[in-house]
């Protein structure tokens, strides 16, 4: 079973082959998502790794959390479900 990773604190530097790069130390690499500001195309500082089983998962945690990726000490651990949100009325419009 597929398990998606959260990266946190990447350089803006990182990309996305020097990620898969270190992640495929760990073991399967099924996708890399870096993701970037919708406006200005700018690397946010994050990304999702799906690594292809749960024990590549946790090992790539033990390998790569809290260890340097591009001169920044990066956070890797199991992605969380994103909660869901109310969604805001633009320019105060009523509900």
């Amino acid at each position: 079973m597929e398990v998606k990773l959260y990266v946190g604190n990447l350089s803006y530097d990182t990309n996305e082959e020097g990620l898969r790069t270190a992640f495929a130390r760990a073991g399967t690499v099924v996708s890399v998502d870096m993701i970037k500001d919708r406006d200005t195309g700018r690397m946010r500082g994050f990304a999702f790794v799906t690594m292809s089983s749960d024990e590549e998962a946790q090992n790539a945690i033990k390998i790569l959390n809290e260890k340097t990726l591009d001169d920044r000490v990066i956070k890797v651990n199991i992605a969380r479900a994103r909660e869901e949100q109310p969604r805001r009325m633009a320019y105060g419009g009523r509900r």
